[in-house]
């Protein structure tokens, strides 16, 4: 699917799933399809916050770095439109999963355990799978988070497949959504 199937995106492209999932990969291959900025909220966070997310959760606490990414997540849907990858536990919020579905596009990158475990493993930045068995933790995680994630308006599936195809999905499931939210969309996919 081509880009210009897709050349007026009228909200700004929420991603969001769990740590691994590959947010932060996708909303940027994403995001040059589309011809749209990247932002990351975490980095957004870390910038606003002047330290590193592990030292928030570490001096802070998990309550406060919630409060932050709440309110920079809201700022960031105010911005012009863009493709956003969020924290996992971003769209948890009810108040920012309000804000994204009234202001947004949101996308679900879904990926099974293993592959969760995969990934999260390649990297040590994660401050909710410090001291405790990741495993576990993720599937505690997929019980309190995945009833919010179903809530967001495109599900896609990340495997083993390349990044790319992935990407395929979510421009094959925004143009789905728009088309039926903008049935005027049609005349510009011939």
């Amino acid at each position: 699917m081509s880009a210009n199937k897709l050349s007026h995106i009228p909200k700004t492209i929420v991603l969001v799933g769990l740590m691994g999932a590959g947010k932060t990969c996708i909303g940027k291959r994403l995001a040059q399809r589309l011809g749209l900025p990247f932002v990351d909220a975490d980095d957004e966070i870390e910038k606003a916050a002047d330290c590193s997310i592990d030292d928030i959760f570490e001096l802070y606490g998990e309550p406060a770095f919630r409060d932050g990414e709440r309110r920079v997540i809201t700022r960031l849907l105010n911005e012009p439109v863009h493709v956003l990858a969020t924290g996992g536990g971003a769209f948890v919020n009810k108040e920012t999963r309000r804000d994204i579905k009234e202001t947004a596009i949101s996308i679900w990158i879904r990926a099974d355990i293993e592959l969760l475990l995969s990934r999260t493993g390649r990297r040590a930045n994660r401050p909710l799978l410090k001291n405790t068995d990741p495993r576990k933790k993720l599937e505690t995680l997929i019980k309190e988070r995945y009833p919010a994630y179903e809530q967001a308006d495109i599900v896609i599936e990340s495997g083993h497949e390349s990044p790319d195809a992935t990407v395929e999905q979510a421009m094959a499931g925004l143009e789905d959504l728009l088309l039926s939210t903008d049935p005027s969309m049609a005349d510009s996919k011939r």
